[in-house]
């Protein structure tokens, strides 16, 4: 097992640089350096340490990586879910999902359709409008997106999306930190 390796995975993930690391493990920079490179390997008590700020356990940090995870998910995979007052319906892509770092979703709005509105966060949406047209507010700003259009915001504000097209409107969302 490359402990080194794994131990540089968890800190990109967490956004860290090797500094962060050191000055929150009270380990320098130079030391985690060695410890990516499998120059030196680290005690059982500094690893702990490691492992805590990492967010990790010792078990999860030692298990093998999962075989066969799936990559390719059909339709028999996905879950939908119809709103009928709001006129939308939205279909998660890849179950399970909300736990990753990215959620793809295909939202599909009938005529006066609308997603609820949600609540600022530290999540970051991407949607492509593949038919139709699509209203996105955020906060006080209201932008107009049309088939083929792309759309990328941080949502630090109020926002929502709702179908400005006289027929239906179909979009593919994928947003970060889980909120829908």
């Amino acid at each position: 097992m490359q402990i080194g390796s794994k131990i540089k995975r968890l800190r990109l993930k967490k956004g860290l640089t090797q500094e962060e690391l050191g000055e929150r493990t009270d380990l320098t920079k130079g030391y985690i350096s060695q410890l990516e490179r499998e120059v030196t390997s680290p005690s059982i008590e500094t690893l702990f340490s490691l492992l805590e700020v990492l967010g990790t356990t010792p078990k999860e940090f030692f298990e093998d990586p999962k075989k066969n995870l799936k990559v390719v998910y059909s339709p028999h995979d996905q879950t939908t879910y119809v709103n009928d007052e709001l006129r939308y319906k939205i279909r998660w892509l890849v179950p399970r999902s909300n736990e990753n770092e990215m959620e793809p979703v295909h939202i599909t709005f009938s005529s006066n359709g609308e997603f609820k509105q949600f609540e600022p966060s530290s999540a970051e949406t991407f949607i492509y409008v593949l038919t139709g047209k699509v209203e996105i507010e955020l906060g006080k700003r209201t932008y107009t997106a049309n088939r083929g259009d792309s759309v990328y915001y941080e949502a630090s504000d109020h926002h929502r999306i709702s179908n400005a097209n006289d027929g239906p409107s179909e979009l593919l969302l994928v947003a970060t930190e889980s909120y829908l």
